[in-house]
């Protein structure tokens, strides 16, 4: 009993580790009005260099994704704590555009050597029986911590002095905390190899696969481009067509789709993943339709119940459609095809919010957005089609 309460009391830490290091990825995002004013730059450029952010992170899936297997779990974290603090730190010193893409390509960085390599920690420092709750200490930490970011950042900018500076000097104290945490937790890799055998993992799709990646890459694709929107323009629009200024309610919108996509990713055990891609999907059209009346109509309680409603749809579409492509990938290929997933989701974030971007000049940020929802519609309701049509298999 002692041993349990022990690995749950590491699981939880590892936990918090992971969650820290989230956070300071969606730290920016309350913030980037502050720096159009301290830099001049355009809306297309937030978009830039928010996008940034996935460039890094799939950058590392491919080169490094199974690093973790390889050398061991707590050398990639490190590693990944590294380039948090460095991230940070260029926000700190920012004082030109420059700064902001080193920021954001570091978060990248840090985002793609923790996704993979902090999930399967949390799963094997927990005990043996423990696998469902492990899964959720996980899945809270992720999405989460995602969450914490907007809503940490937006209350310090907003009642705290130094509004671009304090947010990034309290961020770099936790990822102290966190890499001396880290240190006195065990590894869990027992059989480690030098770093040079480390290989990068190129994208893969066995013939057997493709029928259940399509449409599940659809919904996952839809998903995270929907929370790129959130996370670059929402706070744009809350300023400029709702006249909301006030720092913490634009990080606490952003903050609440991540907690409601968490939600949505614990439902899928109850739901069944076979009804949670279709369920997801629809969700996520919902989500899109609120927006598009947002942004048509100019109501704030538009833009809060689609966060609520889109990051549900969201969750429950994105676990949904990692479980479904890894009951159907041949277990010597698994890894790859998880990562192909990946893959396709974080381009989802990158894409279609630069589109917006370059559309919100010449049809401003509404016509942009209702453009982006309209496609992103199109898609999802393809894929939800198809999934009702032929279900994915639920082994």
């Amino acid at each position: 009993m002692d041993g349990d309460r022990r690995r749950w009391r590491q699981c939880v830490l590892a936990g918090a580790v992971f969650a820290v290091c989230m956070a300071g990825t969606t730290l920016p995002t309350p913030l980037y009005g502050l720096y159009q004013e301290k830099f001049g730059f355009s809306e297309l450029m937030v978009t830039v260099v928010y996008a940034v952010y996935a460039f890094g992170v799939i950058g590392v899936l491919l080169l490094a994704g199974n690093a973790s297997d390889t050398v061991g779990r707590r050398p990639v974290l490190l590693a990944g704590l590294g380039f948090a603090a460095a991230g940070a730190g260029c926000f700190l010193c920012a004082d030109a555009m420059g700064w902001l893409y080193a920021g954001r390509l570091l978060s990248g960085l840090s985002a793609g050597l923790f996704t993979g390599a902090a999930t399967a920690y949390v799963m094997e420092l927990a005990p043996r029986d423990g696998s469902s709750r492990a899964t959720l200490v996980a899945t809270a930490a992720n999405m989460g911590g995602l969450g914490c970011g907007p809503l940490l950042a937006g209350i310090l900018a907003q009642y705290a002095p130094w509004p671009l500076q304090l947010t990034f000097v309290v961020h770099l104290v936790l990822v102290a905390a966190s890499a001396a945490v880290l240190l006195r937790l065990p590894e869990t890799v027992r059989e480690r190899r030098p770093l040079r055998t480390v290989r990068p993992q190129r994208p893969a799709l066995p013939s057997g696969v493709r029928a259940v990646f399509g449409p599940a890459a659809i919904a996952a694709f839809v998903g995270f481009a929907l929370f790129g929107v959130f996370t670059s323009v929402s706070p744009a629009f809350l300023a400029q067509s709702l006249d909301v200024h006030n720092l913490a309610v634009s990080g606490l919108v952003v903050a609440l789709a991540f907690f409601a996509s968490t939600a949505g990713q614990l439902a899928v055990g109850r739901v069944g993943v076979g009804r949670s891609l279709p369920l997801g999907c629809a969700g996520l059209l919902a989500g899109l339709a609120l927006l598009a009346g947002a942004l048509w109509w100019d109501q704030l309680s538009l833009v809060v119940l689609s966060a609520l409603v889109g990051g549900a749809g969201q969750g429950l579409a994105f676990r949904g459609a990692l479980s479904a492509v890894a009951a159907a990938s041949p277990a010597d290929r698994r890894a790859a095809v998880i990562s192909t997933l990946f893959v396709v989701a974080y381009t989802g974030i990158s894409v279609p919010v630069i589109g917006v971007g370059l559309l919100t000049g010449p049809m401003g940020l509404e016509g942009a957005g209702l453009v982006f929802i309209a496609c992103m519609a199109v898609l999802v309701t393809t894929a939800g089609v198809h999934l009702l049509r032929r279900p994915v298999p639920t082994r």
